[in-house]
């Protein structure tokens, strides 16, 4: 099986208990990180939106509201399935990030929340936010990183221990949340993802650290 076609099997097995398995395992701090995310976004009227890899729609819910257009794009047929209960009016694409199914300059703002490190060609999936995006248009992307250097013995102890255990015990899939910290371990850290946002155009690129860097929002605008 190649990793295209175990990441969507993983997704597939743990998407009836995803959003528990979030509130579990970061004791629900990833809402925050969430909120962050969207304010960020500043969505506004008459804005489209792309939550990429978006799940079950809590990224999306937050940032639909009145007269803006949202909508979740996700290979995972069975995790958009699992969020179609939220009260929030998003629409469901089914697309990967490496081949965004929208056409050149059409989005005010793509998102993509803890989604990155899944993609097979990070830099094909950068390149497909930044083709997407209209002129002025920005990419926002939350995604786990490096935690501060006092912090990191700590994390990785509960990363190893505690997480694997609660995939076992609650979500039934010990081996996606065996993978899901081996993929948090491998991702590139805050500068380096930074710097592969510039290589792929992005213009405006920053990065905020949350919780210590357990978590980081990175940030690129598409030149004019």
């Amino acid at each position: 099986m190649d990793r295209r076609q175990r990441i969507r099997a993983i997704f597939r097995a743990v998407a009836p208990r995803y959003d528990r398995m979030n509130d579990l395992m970061s004791f629900g701090i990833h809402r925050l990180w969430k909120n962050r995310l969207a304010r960020a976004a500043r969505p506004e009227e008459g804005q489209i939106l792309v939550d990429l890899a978006g799940g079950t729609g809590d990224v999306a819910m937050r940032l639909a509201g009145p007269g803006r257009t949202v909508i979740v794009c996700d290979p995972c047929a069975p995790m958009m399935l699992a969020g179609r209960h939220r009260p929030a009016p998003v629409l469901w694409l089914a697309g990967e990030a490496e081949a965004i199914p929208l056409a050149d300059n059409s989005t005010d703002t793509v998102t993509i929340a803890f989604g990155i490190r899944n993609v097979t060609d990070l830099d094909a999936a950068l390149g497909e936010m930044l083709r997407v995006l209209k002129p002025g248009g920005r990419a926002l992307c939350l995604e786990f990183s490096r935690p501060a250097w006092w912090l990191a013995p700590f994390y990785d102890l509960f990363s190893f221990t505690v997480i694997r255990r609660l995939g076992a015990w609650v979500a039934h899939a010990p081996e996606a949340y065996h993978y899901l910290v081996e993929s948090i371990r491998l991702f590139p850290d805050q500068p380096t993802l930074a710097a592969r946002f510039r290589a792929a155009g992005f213009t405006a690129v920053g990065f905020e650290n949350l919780s210590f860097g357990i978590a980081c929002l990175h940030s690129g605008t598409k030149p004019p």
